[in-house]
């Protein structure tokens, strides 16, 4: 299951053959998304296992799964605000059933990162998963 948000993506993504255009698309995402306030950049926030620096603030509000977050670097920042179309404002239950390799796996990023970038992500989504476990 994703979000419509996603699904757009997804959409936008057929449009474009060229995967230059696609890398942009993202960045663009990350440029759109607003800053995580500089008091949550801190080491409990950060997601290890990624090249860049990348923070993610997680919460639930009244039962639907929620994060911002942020990135150093321009294609990670996008990274996350893929992230957060995928996941964000989705109920908890719905949130723990994502697949995020496979929904990701729709855009074939995974064929275009390099393998500190894919890392990266498989960090951020496992820092997702774990935090829906409890």
């Amino acid at each position: 299951m994703a979000t419509q948000a996603f699904e757009d993506i997804v959409d936008d993504f057929e449009f474009m053959d060229d995967w230059e255009d696609r890398y942009r698309y993202v960045i663009e995402l990350g440029k759109a998304m607003p800053p995580l306030e500089d008091a949550f950049k801190v080491d409990a926030n950060k997601v290890h296992g990624c090249a860049s620096q990348v923070w993610m603030q997680q919460y639930i509000d009244d039962g639907v799964y929620r994060f911002d977050g942020d990135s150093d670097a321009m294609i990670v920042r996008g990274l996350v605000a893929v992230l957060q179309k995928l996941y964000n404002g989705l109920p908890i239950a719905d949130a723990r059933n994502v697949n995020a390799q496979a929904e990701l796996g729709r855009l074939a990023l995974q064929d275009h990162l390099s393998s500190q970038r894919s890392n990266g992500l498989r960090s951020m989504i496992e820092r997702i998963q774990n935090s829906l476990k409890s």
